[in-house]
């Protein structure tokens, strides 16, 4: 019986040591800031970028400047900040989900230099970084008042001898969460290239290297990653400088990149739904197929694990997207002109077709209208044709648009059955909507602005004449 008991003793005491050990994953953050009392103060963290703060805690200062954020619930590890009344200033803070009670001084008339920790490893090595950081920066400003060969000479030694400085850093604290951030704000180090046959540097090699280890400083499986500000703008940079815009690179990168991510089912929403959320109305021409490509990979197969209206509404742009992409054949479409005639666009001939989309109670419309004209009168010699086509079925305003706006030189269309719903049919959300198709009606531009149609329709004829 006495074993029993014992038995019985020793369990309820790992058990009230699990729940010990549950209650101190809290967290306690003491700041006391000179300058500062009876004032409101919000700590939160950085969410993919510099411009997306999430709120965590608020907490007042009180007569003396000390304000405590703390509470039972641990706090997300990732790059933090404290805000002060009316977001004028701000401390950044490591909160690595491991120090998780801390305190800090700082002065209102100078924070980060004034800026003292206790308790908190990680924020001593991120705060002397900074430090080192700005001692430098400020004496090569200064440095670079007075551009001599001995200044310059001064400069890149401060350079080098930071470099030294920061690697040193990271090595000796290399499991450290401010290591990590470090890594992450910066670019790869490249290795010296090989050298091509004619003595120059090859700068295939090098491009090919920097974007084969642009992420080696990314570990993904950490969910702290999503609360820092670099995965965004890293994110983009890769996708707008270092992958070809054409949709098959696109969706080869993309591709990589999700599987890449895919250790953190977070980090994997974020990234699926931002590469889709470019190639929707994308910058560079013909890149819409990607979206396509993702909606139907990600989200229509159930991947992502989006509600049923998401996915009903997904696969709704779908079907309307997929026949609409750079290089598929133009749909038919019958409509019926100023003199009551039928007109089509597969009827016209042309060696290339501008088609507007417009409405005639839309301001843009009226903008673009002269400049459509402009370019028509200057091109049309050139077997360039215009269709302007109404996306309103008000007959009256249609027929006072295309007068007023003096576009009664080009082939106009108007639905006058009302049985066209050009939203889900020709992808037409908002107006003026353009499309250049070619001599067989395939799609060369989609979305394309009007000021732009003729520089690029020479740059294709150029790209075309070049092929031949």
């Amino acid at each position: 019986m006495r074993d029993y008991t014992r038995t019985y003793l020793l369990l309820l005491l790992t058990i009230f040591g699990l729940f010990s050990t549950a209650y101190s994953q809290g967290y306690r953050i003491e700041a006391t800031i000179k300058g500062m009392r009876d004032s409101s103060f919000v700590i939160g963290h950085y969410n993919r970028n510099a411009s997306q703060f999430v709120p965590k805690d608020t907490a007042k200062a009180d007569t003396n400047g000390k304000v405590v954020f703390e509470g039972k619930t641990a706090l997300p590890g990732g790059l933090y900040v404290i805000l002060f009344p009316g977001n004028q200033k701000m401390i950044e803070l490591i909160y690595s989900g491991k120090e998780t009670n801390f305190s800090l001084e700082a002065d209102t008339a100078d924070v980060n230099t004034s800026l003292k920790i206790t308790g908190s490893k990680e924020n001593e090595l991120f705060y002397d970084y900074r430090k080192e950081l700005a001692k430098g920066s400020k004496e090569i400003e200064a440095l670079g008042k007075q551009p001599t060969p001995e200044s310059q000479a001064r400069i890149r030694a401060i350079q080098d001898g930071f470099g030294t400085y920061r690697k040193k850093l990271m090595a000796e604290n290399a499991g450290s969460f401010t290591a990590q951030l470090l890594k992450m704000s910066a670019d790869p180090e490249i290795p010296a290239a090989p050298k091509l046959a004619n003595g120059k540097t090859d700068s295939m090699w090098v491009f090919n290297y920097y974007k084969a280890h642009y992420w080696d400083a990314f570990d993904f499986s950490d969910p702290r990653v999503m609360n820092t500000p670099f995965l965004e703008p890293k994110m983009e940079r890769y996708f707008k400088n270092l992958v070809v815009q054409t949709p098959d690179s696109i969706i080869k990168d993309a591709d990589m990149i999700v599987k890449k991510v895919s250790v953190n089912k977070d980090v994997k929403a974020w990234t699926v739904f931002y590469i889709t959320n470019q190639y929707e109305n994308p910058k560079t021409v013909g890149t819409e197929a990607v979206w396509v490509y993702m909606a139907n990979k990600y989200y229509l197969s159930g991947e992502m694990g989006v509600s049923e209206d998401v996915k009903k509404r997904i696969a709704e742009k779908v079907a309307t997207m997929k026949d609409l992409l750079v290089n598929k054949t133009f749909p038919a479409l019958a409509l019926t002109d100023l003199a009551g005639k039928k007109v089509s666009v597969q009827a016209i001939d042309a060696n290339y077709t501008v088609l507007f989309f417009f409405a005639p109670s839309c301001g843009h419309c009226k903008e673009a209208s002269p400049v459509l004209k402009a370019f028509y009168e200057k091109n049309k010699a050139n077997g360039i044709k215009v269709m302007a086509i109404s996306t309103e079925h008000n007959m009256e305003e249609w027929k006072s648009f295309v007068k007023t706006y003096h576009l009664d030189g080009l082939i106009n269309g108007y639905d006058a059955l009302n049985q066209i719903d050009f939203n889900r049919k020709f992808d037409v959300v908002t107006t003026p909507t353009i499309y250049i198709l070619d001599k067989n009606k395939k799609i060369i531009a989609r979305k394309m602005p009007v000021e732009q149609i003729e520089d690029f329709l020479n740059y294709y004829q150029n790209k075309m004449a070049r092929k031949l």
